[in-house]
């Protein structure tokens, strides 16, 4: 978002609590601190302090106009521990004014905002609304400039904003009393395609994507979710010889059965090609934009709830990925908790089969990353205060040098807090574990949340 706009909505705010009737204030400050000791380098101290806050002034003039904000800030107090070399930071990540109307269920929102259509999870500045109509439809639209992220090397996205000059979506849905809903999506990001630059760009980051999403709900024993993204934007030729791309973007369906009171079962089904799915993503993300490999996973679990408070769960995942390989994950859970809930725990574990994972090698184009994985959890409640431990254990097959020749993992974390007054409260979390990055890391964490709120006549 541009200057301009961030203090436009931040005078709005400021202005909020004069004539808007009610005003909620949330927020949670943290306070870390770790210590970094690598071998042929300076020895780091880093402490940053964050500081996360939201606004919702509601009632501003009318009943049907409010206003929500919420942004992060973060500075550091040592060593700076951005990767830019800087010691602070910070965004808006949503800043709007909304409007709702007193019929069809219809709103229309201005300033910065998400969108969640079928085709994906969009940040936007700009304009959407939504209204439902007659017969069981709805119909919803956004449009404006999408949010930019910056990188550590900028030079990796320099005509990046200069391509995605403009997006837009809309849905249109059908829902279908006591069976479910069907959904019809359209996104368009960006106008400015690679290949039609003055000087065409090796990456393309644009998008039209056309969705199809559906959920199936006949009775409370059954439900039938998913999606289906195609990509309909006009890519550069491929090279000869390459294998021709899919124009399927995603698919992604899961599917739940309720056996009795008792037993849940569930199965999930997702594909993704990343040269579509991935291509102009505008969220922040490890996720690189010119991969053009394919994913593919299924898996499912059962859960057994027992009479007595335990609950018994076992679950399985296959995934392939062209450029690592094929991996199994398969294990159960045993939970456990009061009737009042004061007390929780459980135990689990895991067999992960990576035998075969692909890795940039000549000497040795495979390694083995299968690992067993243990865990153990615990949290519990006595009047003010909340305490829990966590711990995990990955213990892997063999020595691998992408591990730095380690085969355990582990990490354990306790938490305390304490619950102040009904608007505050104050925790600290400590961890200590091994990684193939840090031998020996202890962390400390220190975090107050509260929420306050103001209203114009009466209330708190």
């Amino acid at each position: 978002m541009k200057p301009r706009t961030q203090v436009v909505l931040l005078a709005t705010l400021m202005s909020a609590t004069a004539w808007g009737q009610e005003v909620s204030l949330y927020g949670t400050t943290m306070a870390q601190m770790w210590k970094q000791e690598t071998p042929g380098f300076d020895k780091s101290t880093f402490t940053p302090a964050t500081q996360y806050l939201g606004i919702d002034a509601t009632k501003l003039g009318t009943d049907n106009l409010s206003l929500h904000l919420f942004g992060w800030g973060r500075t550091d107090l040592s060593d700076a521990s951005n990767f830019d070399g800087s010691k602070s930071a910070g965004y808006l990540n949503y800043g709007y004014l909304q409007y709702r109307f007193d019929q069809a269920n219809a709103e229309i929102k201005a300033g910065r905002f998400t969108a969640n259509q079928a085709t994906g999870f969009e940040q936007v500045d700009g304009v959407s609304l939504r209204t439902d109509l007659r017969g069981g439809f709805s119909v919803s639209a956004f449009g404006g400039k999408p949010v930019y992220y910056k990188t550590v090397d900028p030079r990796n996205q320099s005509d990046y904003e200069f391509q995605r000059d403009f997006i837009m979506g809309t849905r249109f849905a059908w829902r279908m009393p006591k069976f479910g809903e069907i959904g019809l999506s359209y996104l368009q990001d960006g106008t400015k395609a690679a290949k039609d630059l003055d000087v065409p760009s090796p990456i393309d980051y644009t998008r039209k994507q056309l969705g199809v999403d559906i959920r199936i709900t006949p009775a409370t024993v059954f439900d039938l979710r998913g999606r289906t993204v195609f990509d309909v934007a006009s890519h550069p030729d491929q090279a000869p010889g390459t294998r021709d791309r899919s124009n399927i973007a995603e698919h992604d369906y899961t599917a739940t059965v309720k056996l009795g009171e008792q037993v849940t079962m569930s199965g999930n089904y997702a594909e993704r090609n990343f040269y579509a799915f991935f291509a102009g993503t505008n969220l922040p993300s490890l996720f690189r934009q010119d991969e053009n490999d394919m994913f593919r996973g299924f898996g499912g679990s059962i859960t057994w709830n027992a009479p007595t408070g335990v609950q018994l769960v076992g679950d399985y995942r296959h995934t392939h990925r062209e450029s690592f390989g094929d991996v199994n994950r398969a294990g159960g859970e045993i939970r456990w908790a009061t009737s009042e809930r004061t007390f929780l725990a459980g135990v689990g574990a895991h067999w992960v089969n990576a035998g075969n994972t692909k890795f940039v090698d000549p000497a040795t184009p495979y390694r083995s990353l299968s690992h067993k994985e243990a865990r153990l959890w615990a949290m519990v409640t006595r009047g003010k205060f909340t305490g829990s431990l966590d711990g995990i254990l990955q213990r892997y097959d063999s020595g691998n040098p992408y591990l730095v020749g380690i085969r355990n993992i582990y990490e354990v974390v306790g938490s305390l807090g304490y619950q102040a007054t009904s608007n505050v409260k104050v925790s600290g979390d400590l961890s200590y574990g091994s990684t193939a990055v840090a031998r020996h890391e202890t962390r400390g964490l220190l975090r107050a949340e509260y929420r306050f709120g103001f209203a114009k006549k009466g209330g708190k």
